[in-house]
C-alpha cells in the first residue's frame, strides 16, 4: 500500500485538528487521530476519558471504530497526534494489527513533526492473529 506526500501531509495536519476535541479532563494528555482507508477516505477519532478509567477509549481505536462502523476496513495509515508524539498503547496496537500489519503509524508533534514512523507489525511483532485462533485459518 502506498501512501502520497500529499495524503500524509493531510492525514497529519487532521490528526492534530481534530485533537483539540478531546476529552481528556483526567490526564490532560489529549490524543487525535486520523486514519485513511483504502479507498482515499478519513476517519478521525479522539481519546475521551471517563472518571471510571477503564471506561475511556483511545484515538486510535475511535477513529477504527467510526470507520467499520461505516463500512470500513481496508487501512493505509494512521497519524497519531500528541503533545510529545507518544505511540499507540498496547490496546491500539492489537486493532490496529486486526486490519493490516503494513499499515503505517505516523507518531506526530502539535506542530506536525514526524517523531516516528513505523509500521503495525514493527509496533506489534507477536500480534495475536485471527489464525491463532483454534480453527481458524
Amino acid at each position: 500500500m502506498e501512501i502520497t506526500i500529499d495524503q500524509r501531509n493531510q492525514l497529519i495536519a487532521r490528526a492534530i485538528q481534530i485533537r483539540e476535541r478531546a476529552y481528556a479532563p483526567y490526564s490532560g494528555y489529549a490524543v487525535g487521530a486520523a486514519l485513511l482507508t483504502e479507498n482515499g477516505k478519513i476517519f478521525t477519532g479522539v481519546n475521551v476519558e471517563n472518571a471510571a478509567y477503564p471506561a475511556s477509549i483511545c484515538a486510535e481505536r475511535t477513529a477504527v471504530f467510526k470507520a467499520v462502523s461505516e463500512g470500513e476496513k481496508a487501512f493505509i495509515a494512521i497519524a497519531v497526534a500528541t503533545e510529545n508524539a507518544g505511540s499507540p498503547c498496547g490496546s491500539c496496537r492489537q486493532v490496529l494489527s486486526e486490519f493490516g500489519l503494513d499499515m503505517l503509524v505516523y507518531m506526530v508533534d502539535p506542530e506536525g513533526n514526524i517523531r516516528e514512523e513505523a509500521t503495525v507489525q514493527e509496533l506489534l511483532p507477536f500480534a495475536f492473529q485471527p489464525s491463532d485462533l483454534p480453527g481458524r485459518a
